[in-house]
């Protein structure tokens, strides 16, 4: 019978009750129904032999590690982030091939998101597909946290940190050494925004009113106290914007004052790190300990 035939005879009944028995996704149901004829047993059966039906418990446990990757031609690159659960599972030959397949993918087609990128993929396999058997077979939870695909329309600065911390930085202008150096310097220093232009009024309003406030204390004239308020708060904004930051590799220098000797802009810029954002588990040791020694009676 041709497969065609098959998937048609599959009812949504049928994906339900496998879904329920199984915890697997709704299309790896439906697939492991297509090859075993809508036998729910077999395909229940054959689900827990390639492990798939594990995949979807997995997901509800934190994965905080992982590895970032960049995949580049021309004047185009995409940086993405993969994450599992153990620093040991971040550093396996078959986890950084994921990633790195990923990173293809996302250059090769340019998705429009991460949806539309885990149903890419390569022959009959999709990249969501290729995630749910690397889980089944190393036992941790996968999954594919972001991407971003940056064109430039000069030179295209990549750079990686340990597999950590991955930056891409645009130029018009300027040369592939400045752009790596300059990628270098984002990873380094993690600046927010390019200049001040870029930085939201909002943060400008909040950042303005904790500065006055800090002032107020010192007790000086109002004139006074707005120029010092003003002061501060390009301070501030040079700390925050890659521009008004110390060149990394030579703090003597401003990056701007390198830019404009190199007659440069940066049109964008983009870093990553590893788990940024997401919050892990911490393990409480004493407290274990702690609460053992008590049940014990200790």
């Amino acid at each position: 019978m041709p497969a065609v035939q098959s998937t048609m005879n599959i009812t949504a009944d049928a994906v339900k009750q496998l879904r329920d028995r199984t915890g697997a996704g709704m299309m790896e149901c439906k697939k492991a129904l297509v090859e075993t004829r809508g036998d729910l047993d077999a395909a229940a059966e054959l689900m827990r032999k390639t492990g798939l039906a594990k995949a979807d418990k997995k997901a509800a446990r934190v994965a905080a590690e992982g590895t970032v990757a960049v995949e580049r031609t021309g004047g185009s690159a995409v940086l993405v982030e993969v994450n599992c659960e153990t620093d040991f599972v971040a550093r396996s030959d078959e986890f950084l091939s994921f990633a790195r397949a990923v990173g293809r993918v996302a250059l090769e087609k340019a998705p429009s998101d991460l949806n539309a990128l885990l149903a890419l993929g390569g022959g009959a396999s999709t990249l969501e597909d290729q995630r749910r058997a690397l889980i089944a077979k190393i036992g941790e939870n996968i999954s594919v946290r972001r991407f971003v695909r940056v064109t430039s329309p000069g030179a295209l600065g990549t750079y990686v940190h340990g597999g950590r911390i991955g930056t891409l930085v645009a130029l018009k202008g300027g040369d592939e050494a400045l752009a790596r150096d300059l990628a270098m310097h984002v990873a380094a220093v993690n600046p927010a925004y390019i200049d001040a232009s870029g930085v939201p009024a909002a943060v400008l309003d909040k950042e303005r009113e904790i500065l006055a406030e800090q002032t107020r204390a010192e007790k000086k004239p109002p004139e006074i106290i707005a120029k010092m308020v003003e002061g501060r708060l390009r301070k501030y904004l040079a700390e925050i914007t890659l521009v008004g930051q110390p060149f990394v590799k030579d703090p003597e220098i401003t990056v701007e004052k390198l830019l404009k000797k190199a007659a440069a802009t940066v049109v964008q810029f983009v870093r990553y790190e590893v788990g940024a954002g997401i919050e892990k588990k911490q393990d409480d040791f004493v407290g274990e300990v702690m609460a053992q020694v008590k049940k014990s009676g200790a």
